[in-house]
């Protein structure tokens, strides 16, 4: 599976942004999804992942009540809802694909190219 990222830029303390990320091949629905990011200077760090049929979903305590992952399997599309963003929500967004379930220590099956997320205070 492939990996396309989409949607970073530069936004306010306080905005929103909406990221996606699109998918090739046809197998997109067996896979979980999820979201990274890594700030400059700092290791990649969990989001948000969501399960295979979009039943499930789990979230960084960072993201809790801020951002919300979704996905819709006709279109091969994962999303990260951002909301109230912050400085600290500056770094580059990685989206990810894995069989399983996808956590903190996953290493996932494949990787999306990044997208920077810019919050200005």
């Amino acid at each position: 599976v492939q990996l396309q990222a989409s949607g970073g830029g530069l936004v306010q303390a306080g905005g929103s942004l909406r990221l996606s990320c699109v998918a090739s091949g046809r197998t997109f629905s067996s896979y979980s999804m999820g979201w990274f990011r890594q700030a400059p200077g700092k290791e990649r760090e969990f989001i948000a992942d969501i399960s295979w049929s979009g039943s499930a979903t789990s979230y960084s305590d960072s993201a809790k009540g801020r951002f919300t992952i979704s996905r819709d399997n006709a279109k091969n599309t994962v999303y990260l809802f951002m909301n109230n963003l912050k400085p600290e929500d500056t770094a580059v967004y990685y989206c990810a694909a894995n069989p399983l379930r996808i956590g903190p220590t996953t290493k996932p099956l494949a990787w999306g190219q990044g997208t920077l997320v810019t919050v200005s205070s």
